[in-house]
């Protein structure tokens, strides 16, 4: 049931909405069941892109919409369907959309979540292209066989409020701190909605993992999140470790620029821009680790990339994140570590480092990305091999000795 009396309640403009959708069908996420999808199926709910309308077109059983609407029930009962996370992990909000629905959406819904074991997730019929038709006798079969009437409930039945017909978010913050990997959306009794976003950080098992194979350590699939920035003007640096490659510069970094940038632009001796100031964004890593490969991607950012960048990382304990996060990240110098020194980049384009601590083999828990002046990141990788550390309290001495996990030497 819900961890707290906080559990499922509406959220305002919610800080959660810049984190990975983890349901989003780019990142593997997949309708397993539907109980009917006889206006439009239920996978247009995972689509990334926003939901369109199309007033005058229809199909053969009725106006097009873009979301998953079913049919006027005349049965007893309710509709739902079964969600499979592409990216499992803690869930912090959700977004149910019923834009272009106005005469149409569930007027209630509710929220149902498991963690599932990927051997123990029953054999359910594939759902091949679905319109016109409700689910089959050896559909509910199947998935009655993960009985999902008997999973947590993350939102409890609420009415849905729509607001303006082309952007009508319903937005509900999830405090509970487990690990995911289904969810089942109930509409009360029938009708339509356009989008189920559920955002949050990627969980990964890493007693499963193998200890002789890189990791991208900052992912947010795995568990990295964004805990700071100067600047994200068009877009937030969580972006930069989402999953996948990236689809435009909509799916990066960017900031805005600079505007103590000096009148006219001059090179150093050594070829480096120089400009006064810089943009940053800090990173937790998913797992405290050793960074072997640095990867920087421009891709797409082909007059707006920014012309160097740097990449520090450092040891914090909890305690300690909290307070630089109350602090502005005024970390002092002499707790960073440079893994990347000042390199330059190029537009459109994947840059690839060895990580200064493949000599020094540091143990760190944060990343701070520098870019100068300013500009855009498509992606960030910090490929590398997870640890063994405590962080249960702040550091009493600067120099401590840490283990890396078995394999790590023999991979250099």
């Amino acid at each position: 049931m819900a961890d707290s009396p906080r559990e499922g309640r509406r959220a305002r403009s919610p800080d959660f909405i810049q984190l990975i959708d983890m349901a989003s069908e780019c990142v593997g996420g997949k309708i397993l069941f539907a109980t009917d999808d006889f206006f439009a199926p239920a996978e247009n709910l995972l689509k990334a892109d926003s939901p369109c309308c199309k007033q005058h077109e229809h199909t053969a059983f009725g106006r097009w919409v873009d979301g998953w609407e079913t049919r006027r029930k005349r049965t007893p009962g309710h509709d739902w369907c079964i969600i499979k996370l592409g990216v499992q992990g803690m869930i912090r909000g959700i977004d149910v959309d019923i834009s272009y629905f106005m005469g149409d959406y569930a007027p209630r819904i509710s929220i149902q979540a498991a963690n599932l074991e990927e051997d123990k997730e029953p054999e359910i019929p594939p759902r091949g292209v679905r319109l016109g038709a409700a689910a089959t006798p050896e559909e509910f079969e199947a998935v009655a066989k993960l009985k999902s009437d008997d999973w947590d409930h993350l939102v409890p039945m609420t009415d849905l409020k729509p607001e303006n017909p082309a952007s009508s978010h319903n937005y509900f913050l999830i405090s509970s701190q487990h690990r995911w990997t289904h969810i089942r959306l109930n509409i009360f009794p029938d009708g339509g909605i356009a989008r189920l976003r559920v955002y949050g950080i990627g969980h990964k098992d890493w007693a499963a993992t193998d200890p002789k194979e890189p990791i991208d350590l900052v992912a947010i699939a795995c568990g990295g999140a964004c805990v700071g920035f100067s600047n994200a003007y068009f877009g937030h640096p969580n972006k930069i470790i989402g999953v996948g490659q990236p689809k435009s510069a909509a799916d990066g970094w960017e900031t805005a620029r600079r505007p103590d940038r000096p009148p006219i632009l001059e090179n150093s001796k050594d070829g480096t821009l120089l400009v006064p100031g810089c943009e940053w964004a800090m990173f937790r890593l998913a797992h405290p680790g050793v960074i072997t490969k640095i990867e920087i991607d421009t891709t797409y950012f082909k007059g707006n990339s920014p012309a160097s960048c740097s990449l520090d990382g450092c040891i914090l304990t909890t305690q300690e994140e909290e307070d630089m996060i109350r602090h502005k990240w005024d970390l002092p110098a002499h707790r960073w570590k440079a893994l990347l020194p000042i390199t330059q980049l190029s537009p459109d384009k994947s840059h690839v480092f060895d990580s200064l601590t493949l000599e020094l083999q540091d143990v760190i828990t944060h990343a701070r990305l520098t870019i100068t002046p300013d500009g855009g990141i498509s992606r960030l990788r910090l490929k590398g091999f997870p640890s063994s550390i405590c962080l249960l309290r702040p550091r009493e001495k600067p120099m401590m000795r840490f283990l890396v996990k078995a394999g790590f030497r023999a991979n250099l």
